[in-house]
């Protein structure tokens, strides 16, 4: 337990730095969407360019551990989706919602975090499921909102108004830029891989601050968006890694290493991708950044509870 809260620790100190500087005055009320902005503008494309720009088919033809993740994050996203849908939610709100209860933390925690449990051998299948979540799961995520945000309802000209969007969405066109380049089979200039490399780097830092400023603005109490985060939480933390589970060891039966990977990653709190995308579309995000905060705090105990249930002392 002491390991997964060590790794853990700097996410809660991101988010409560940005808690403080925004209670005690250093930064103003608008601090968290201009830092999210920044994140969503410049530091998220890098670091999704970067990561598709660098992958290989040879890394990443692993078929039955990609549809186990797959189908795993796809199922809890679209029932999360389909239950907030019927409980009223408006589409662009259930769809932001469904990703929270569906995005693992693969980028931040679930690469520490896997390399002291399983070594070297998880950095494949991490990288594997980062970039399903973060180019696969994001980008259908933002097709949704997009079509929930049109008015236009002729179908011809509201996939129109929806592709002219998605055209012009930073988070959509960076991963296809880095899916092209890599197919160039070119070496990157040194200079334009250090560039990247600072922007993707301050992706996370800035949008764990950017969520601790907006956790620290004063809201009215609503229990019911208190109980949809536990929902969340809980489908998040136990029902994403129990369903992992039974596709990776019973329908698609990987080794047991990997369907230990598979598990923990699946298993892993909910990351800042969420809280972006509400920021972005100017969502309520209220409901988003409770479920990022418990889930995080929860995962301390999920996880290591996990870990001592497969035998790594962690």
């Amino acid at each position: 337990m002491l390991a997964t809260l060590e790794i853990l620790l700097p996410v809660f100190g991101l988010i409560f730095a940005g808690f403080a500087c925004r209670r005690r005055g250093v930064l103003g009320p608008n601090a968290a969407s201009e830092l999210n902005r920044f994140v969503v503008w410049l530091a998220l494309p890098a670091l999704l360019f970067n990561t598709m720009a660098h992958a290989t088919w040879q890394q990443l033809y692993q078929p039955a551990f990609v549809a186990t993740f797959s189908i795993a994050c796809a199922s809890v996203f679209l029932l999360i989706l389909a239950t907030r849908l019927l409980s009223g939610r408006h589409l662009a709100d259930a769809s932001v919602d469904a990703i929270a209860a569906s995005y693992p933390n693969t980028g931040y925690i679930g690469f520490p975090l896997g390399v002291i449990a399983f070594g070297q051998a998880s950095l494949t299948p991490t990288t594997i499921a980062t970039i399903l979540v973060a180019c696969v799961l994001f980008a259908f995520a933002i097709v949704l909102i997009e079509i929930g945000l049109q008015t236009e309802r002729t179908p011809h000209k509201l996939g129109l108004k929806v592709l002219r969007s998605l055209a012009r969405n930073p988070l959509i066109v960076s991963p296809i830029a880095g899916v092209l380049f890599a197919s160039l089979h070119v070496a990157m200039p040194a200079s334009a891989e250090t560039f990247l490399k600072l922007l993707a780097g301050a992706a996370s830092p800035c949008a764990l601050v950017s969520l601790g400023l907006f956790l620290a603005e004063k809201r009215p109490s609503n229990a019911e968006a208190g109980g949809v985060s536990l929902w969340l939480t809980g489908v998040k933390l136990l029902a994403q890694p129990a369903l992992t589970w039974w596709l990776a060891a019973r329908v698609f039966g990987l080794a047991p290493m990997l369907v230990e990977m598979a598990v923990v990653l699946a298993a892993l709190p909910t990351g800042t991708g969420p809280f972006m995308l509400a920021e972005f579309y100017e969502r309520e995000a209220h409901i988003t950044s409770r479920t990022i905060l418990l889930s995080t705090v929860g995962s301390v105990v999920t996880l290591s509870l996990l870990l001592m249930l497969m035998g790594h002392r962690t």
